[in-house]
């Protein structure tokens, strides 16, 4: 019970620094949302936690408002800005991994006590970071593609729900089963790998459609630069 009250304020941070990063800094502040997100999810995934009696995995919140914030820039900027935040976020995710995986070879000294610790959390096998850099690429850039496509058939401001949930229902679930295949296909039996892929859809299904007030409330908020690109 108390993971569980605890996810829902866990959850509820998440979306609020995500408003005041938006609310503060307009679309820098999503670019910088993203970059931050990526990194971040990629930690906290490490953590297994119990919710109602399903083990899950850190992350899936933060990781759904990277969603939030390509979204939120295709809507008010078009679809070239949310791609950038994709190859940002990307590029972010890539770099951390390299200078930390850099960081893990220096010999610590006798007396370090971090080192452990800091193999626990950023020593992942090749494997998982591959999986988690296909997955991202993969179901970001789809979900800018989605975005646009339903933009088109459902333009009107009160279909902003469409355009959010369809495309990340669909780039969600391709995110799942990319991560999934190449992290854990081979390793466990076909019935734990499905089960880890549902469990992952589902948390991170719940999170986006949980998600879209918050949206409906960032898209209210208007800087000098939503001028520019109605312009």
């Amino acid at each position: 019970m108390f993971n569980l009250l605890w996810g829902l304020l866990f959850v509820l941070a998440n979306f609020g620094l995500f408003i005041v990063s938006y609310r503060l800094f307009g679309k820098n502040g999503l670019y910088a949302w993203v970059a931050f997100a990526t990194v971040i999810a990629n930690i906290q995934v490490v953590k297994t936690i119990e919710v109602v009696g399903i083990i899950t995995t850190l992350g899936n919140t933060i990781y759904a408002s990277i969603y939030m914030a390509t979204d939120l820039l295709n809507e008010k900027h078009g679809a070239k800005d949310a791609r950038k935040a994709v190859w940002l976020g990307f590029f972010s995710l890539i770099a951390s991994t390299i200078m930390m995986q850099m960081a893990l070879v220096f010999q610590p000294q006798p007396g370090d006590q971090a080192q452990q610790s800091m193999e626990t959390i950023f020593g992942l096998l090749p494997r998982l970071a591959l999986a988690s850099l296909a997955a991202y690429f993969v179901s970001q850039l789809l979900d800018v593609r989605l975005f646009s496509y339903l933009k088109k058939k459902f333009p009107a401001r009160n279909q902003l729900w469409i355009r959010m949930n369809g495309s990340s229902t669909l780039s969600q679930l391709v995110d799942s089963l990319v991560f999934c295949t190449i992290a854990f296909a081979m390793v466990y039996p076909w019935e734990v790998w499905l089960q880890i892929l549902i469990t992952t859809y589902v948390f991170k299904f719940v999170i986006s459609i949980a998600s879209t007030p918050v949206l409906y409330i960032a898209r209210r908020f208007h800087h000098p630069e939503d001028e520019r690109s109605a312009a």
